[in-house]
């Protein structure tokens, strides 16, 4: 992947919460939820992030939108600097799409007003150039004219979800984050969202980042996928190639875990534990507690994350990767 194809750029991105020292000078505990993230985002694929609860996904998807501010590094959407500018230039190019469809709309609002409000507000619209797209929006998300003057809570949560898209989509964004948006919805109405979304990114020439813990659904939709650990990337690589052979012994363990149909599951061994303290880190790489090929050197300094003789785009944060024949 050359630089130039590159339309999100990470750096050394963190986020850490609490900290200092109260008025009596006792020093109050400090969280670190994202540790140095370095990632790429190219033009026209869709990233899955997927790692266990707790891991920093959803901190890194709210400082990709600019809900949440990193304590250190920087964000870069076509080499201007996301996480310092606020503009709406740049808001309006990287939109959010939530996990709980219901909640995140909000119930003093019609849908119409919902909708119309990023057009308004970032894409400084008129009365009719609004009502133009939205005639356009709602059909293209697969919903009624009428719901246009209905509240979000007269809808299901199928239904909710395609206004949360629909809000999404209303800025006509470059980037779509997308934060568990089916974990909150039935089997058979999830299959209707995603295959929804890859309608609407062909149709749109979107660029999907997807948060998840469904390793499924990640499978099913992503093109890369990146794996998280105690706020860290510990494994990218190209979706088939992730699944089918992969090098950290973490995301084996994920896949593992994952009941995914048509794979036979398998045994890493190891200790199938908890995340680390996030209050009192430890040394060295933080799954050396639960790894099965943890060597001394593990728990002394963290892997770099690196290529492992696949070429460069599977790279691995392990000294001491899995090998497959």
């Amino acid at each position: 992947m050359s630089e130039d194809a590159h339309l999100i750029e990470m750096r050394d991105l963190a986020r850490t919460f609490g900290g200092g020292r109260t008025v009596f000078g006792a020093r109050k505990p400090q969280l670190t939820a994202v540790r140095g993230v370095s990632l790429d985002l190219a033009k026209g694929e869709t990233l899955g992030i997927v790692g266990e609860s707790g891991c920093g996904k959803s901190t890194l998807a709210r400082m990709l939108v600019g809900l949440d501010r990193p304590t250190a590094g920087g964000i870069r959407l076509d080499g201007e600097d996301l996480s310092s500018s606020g503009t709406k230039a740049l808001a309006r190019r990287v939109q959010y799409v939530f996990q709980d469809p219901v909640s995140s709309l909000n119930p003093r609002q019609t849908i119409r007003e919902i909708l119309e409000a990023p057009m308004r507000h970032l894409l400084g619209l008129g009365r009719a150039e609004r009502e133009a797209r939205l005639a356009k929006l709602i059909e293209d998300v697969n919903l009624r004219p009428e719901f246009l003057e209905r509240y979000p809570h007269e809808f299901s949560g199928g239904q909710a979800q395609r206004i949360g898209i629909a809000r999404a989509l209303a800025a006509e964004p470059d980037v779509v984050v997308l934060d568990e948006p089916v974990s909150a919805l039935d089997v058979s109405v999830q299959a209707q969202v995603l295959n929804l979304l890859d309608r609407l990114k062909r149709e749109r020439g979107l660029t999907y980042v997807f948060i998840s813990h469904d390793l499924a659904v990640v499978e099913s939709i992503a093109t890369r996928v990146a794996v998280m650990y105690f706020g860290e990337i510990v494994e990218t690589a190209p979706a088939r190639a992730m699944f089918k052979a992969p090098l950290h012994p973490y995301t084996k363990l994920l896949i593992d875990s994952a009941p995914v149909p048509n794979r036979k599951r398998g045994t890493l061994g190891g200790d199938s534990g908890e995340l680390p303290d996030p209050y009192d880190p430890p040394p060295g790489c933080p799954f050396a507690a639960r790894c099965p090929r943890v060597e001394a050197d593990c728990r002394e300094t963290m892997p770099p994350l690196e290529t492992k003789n696949r070429g460069e785009n599977h790279r691995a944060a392990c000294f001491h990767p899995l090998t497959w024949p």
